[in-house]
């Protein structure tokens, strides 16, 4: 028996296994969505979509945040036919005919009311510790920024005001407990948060809860919107996605997606703001497009057109991904190197060391 067999056959940890072998590092499936932005967002390709882990969705309020996670439950669950989602309901503000617009099969939700952390906390850890690896769940917790901790809720009901220090280390104590299950046994969880100003002369974003929440996610989307007028009259909104942090996607990328009133989330939205960087877009005269191929030159579409017949064009776009190299320029754009090496390697450079007695 070699020593590798030996200290593997030796652990008192169930999972122990050679590297090579590990069910952790294996392959994780990808649940890809309808939108190829969002598949960006979470995984840098286009062709990608969710993954196990902690994702948190922060912002304002009204920034579409409930609906992304959604969106994404949507499509992990059309992805898994057997998946169920463990939804954890704080706000309330959830109807049943959102579910039903994001194609959720309301047979397959278990939605579980919480009023404050420590209730949550103790209902999805006896949750995850029961389920198994190979068993498909996604959990959506809607939303942690409005949690109370219990002793904010006891010294409410004892007519007390006094300053409440226990939530942050209440919400920190929950994610070390969740986050193990989620890489351990492949499941996705996505906590919508809110966000705040931090004081200073140029105020950034925060999300609330504390360090925990930050340092356990795997990706923390920070989203942003401006709205989207025609005249003076609002058609919807287009939203921003500001990676804060990920392992999959470059840190500080910024991934538009377009919502109207009358169509939904725009499919294609993004899309056309990333062309134009890579020079697949080009602009001939203003306020006209034309697709190219940056490698030849060639010009692939077969008329000017406006931005907003680019902007959410399906011909058009699947033209691009057939005959450009377009969907590789995004991989390539966004998502975080792998497969090299970290050393840098300067064989030319030589280093003397001098030895002083």
């Amino acid at each position: 028996m070699s020593l590798l067999d030996k200290l593997v056959k030796n652990s008192t940890i169930k999972m122990t296994a050679p590297l090579m072998d590990s069910k952790v590092y294996g392959k994780k499936d990808m649940a890809p969505t309808q939108v190829p932005m969002v598949n960006v967002a979470l995984s840098g390709r286009i062709d990608g979509g969710v993954v196990p882990g902690l994702l948190v969705l922060a912002g304002p309020s009204k920034h579409f945040k409930s609906a992304f996670a959604l969106l994404m439950a949507g499509a992990y669950m059309k992805a898994n036919p057997d998946a169920v989602l463990l939804f954890y309901d704080a706000e309330f503000g959830t109807p049943q005919a959102y579910f039903e617009s994001f194609d959720i099969d309301m047979d397959r939700v278990v939605h579980t009311p919480i009023t404050n952390v420590e209730e949550l906390k103790f209902d999805i850890s006896h949750q995850l510790d029961q389920v198994e690896k190979g068993e498909q769940v996604i959990v959506v917790i809607d939303s942690v920024g409005n949690l109370a901790s219990k002793k904010e809720v006891d010294d409410a009901l004892d007519g007390k005001s006094v300053a409440d220090m226990s939530r942050a280390k209440a919400l920190k104590s929950l994610f070390r407990i969740v986050t193990p299950h989620l890489n351990l046994k492949d499941i996705p969880l996505i906590a919508v948060n809110h966000t705040y100003k931090e004081i200073g002369l140029y105020p950034k974003d925060i999300i609330s809860g504390g360090t925990g929440i930050y340092y356990s996610a795997d990706a923390i989307w920070i989203i942003g919107r401006q709205q989207d007028k025609v005249g003076t009259e609002i058609q919807g909104y287009h939203f921003v996605i500001n990676i804060e942090k990920s392992r999959h996607v470059k840190e500080k990328s910024k991934i538009p997606i377009s919502v109207s009133w009358d169509g939904g989330i725009m499919k294609w939205s993004g899309l056309m703001d990333v062309a134009e960087k890579g020079g697949y877009l080009n602009k001939p005269k203003v306020g006209w497009y034309e697709a190219i191929n940056p490698e030849t030159g060639e010009v692939i579409s077969e008329k000017l057109m406006r931005a907003k017949e680019v902007n959410d064009n399906k011909e058009f776009w699947l033209k691009m991904f057939e005959e450009t190299n377009f969907a590789s320029y995004i991989k390539s754009h966004f998502t975080i190197g792998a497969g090299g090496s970290i050393m840098r390697n300067d064989e030319d450079e030589v280093i003397e060391e001098t030895l002083v007695e």
